[in-house]
């Protein structure tokens, strides 16, 4: 226990929406690292939530000085309010975990004990999700998409839950992606990691701000930032098209030759011109989809803005 005792964790929140959970929050995560480790810190990043959570959060900064809190500029979106979140944490280890309490603060005790084993990373595997059948739905097919699109297997009991060795985090952040999403990149860096079944809680209120179409715009985004598979796809699309444009040719050819085609070259020329043009404008598409990411990588635009930060 003594050795458990000498580290520090860093638990980084992501808030947007969060009024209704954030004191609760606050005291389920002190008495889930109390005794665990000789201090904490909780650094709770409002990502222009519409609610009054920013105010919440420089109220609970006020009372407890190892309350952090970080107002973003704008909304960013939920892995850029993790990444700023990342940028300013102190701890020996970290925890990422949403706002909502969906994710129990109970299991951070648990994640350290399991990584006390040798392990860098801990990821929290809900294996038993408390989402209603709509959003675990959104959630296959999400999961689904991204892993056919990048090659890779993403487990959808798998999300931002989990506790990672400072030098995980600090690779991550030294990754220069434009696009992030901090389930793949804490898969993507290595390191000795495992997984750990953790009790996965019921919303008490709201709903989820992620839509299947948010979901869905979601994984093209990390599709085209980790993956280049829909250009090869192209490859084999064009391919697949002369091989169909030949067997039609022959066919036409033969009905010619049989001299039942009355209007000679009228069929050919149609198919032709919807097929190559369908195939082309979907390929010119994909590729411009890739130059438009490398435009905003070169442009090296900050992933996030703060405008406001208590007791950092």
């Amino acid at each position: 226990m003594g050795q458990e005792r000498s580290e520090c964790v860093s638990v980084v929140v992501p808030v947007y929406m969060g009024q209704a959970y954030l004191r609760k929050l606050l005291g389920r995560v002190q008495a889930a690292v109390q005794g665990v480790f000789a201090d904490y810190e909780l650094i709770l990043v409002n990502d222009a939530s519409p609610d009054a959570s920013w105010p919440l959060i420089c109220e609970l900064c006020r009372d407890e000085p190892r309350v952090k809190g970080i107002n973003l500029s704008r909304n960013f979106g939920q892995h850029y309010a993790i990444t700023a979140g990342l940028s300013y944490v102190s701890g020996d280890w970290v925890v990422v975990m949403d706002c909502d309490l969906q994710d129990a603060p109970e299991e951070i005790p648990n994640l350290y004990r399991k990584a006390q084993e040798g392990f860098d990373s801990v990821f929290a595997q809900r294996v038993s999700r408390q989402d209603t059948l709509i959003k675990r739905a959104q959630s296959r097919i999400f999961y689904r998409v991204f892993s056919y699109l990048t090659d890779t297997r993403m487990d959808p009991s798998i999300a931002n839950f989990g506790i990672y060795r400072r030098s995980v985090t600090d690779a991550i952040l030294r990754m220069g992606d434009r696009v992030r999403y901090f389930p793949t990149m804490s898969q993507w860096v290595g390191f000795r990691k495992t997984t750990l079944a953790v009790r996965h809680c019921a919303r008490e209120g709201g709903r989820s701000a992620y839509s299947l179409r948010k979901l869905l715009a979601l994984a093209t985004d990390n599709m085209i930032a980790f993956s280049d598979k829909p250009l090869r796809i192209c490859v084999k699309t064009g391919f697949l098209m002369a091989f169909v444009a030949a067997s039609v040719t022959l066919f036409y050819l033969a009905r010619y030759m049989t001299e039942q085609i009355r209007v000679p070259g009228y069929s050919s020329m149609i198919l032709s011109l919807w097929f190559i043009g369908g195939i082309l404008l979907t390929s010119v598409g994909v590729v411009g989809i890739y130059i438009g990411r490398i435009f905003d990588q070169v442009k090296q635009r900050p992933t996030f803005l703060v405008a406001d930060k208590v007791n950092l």
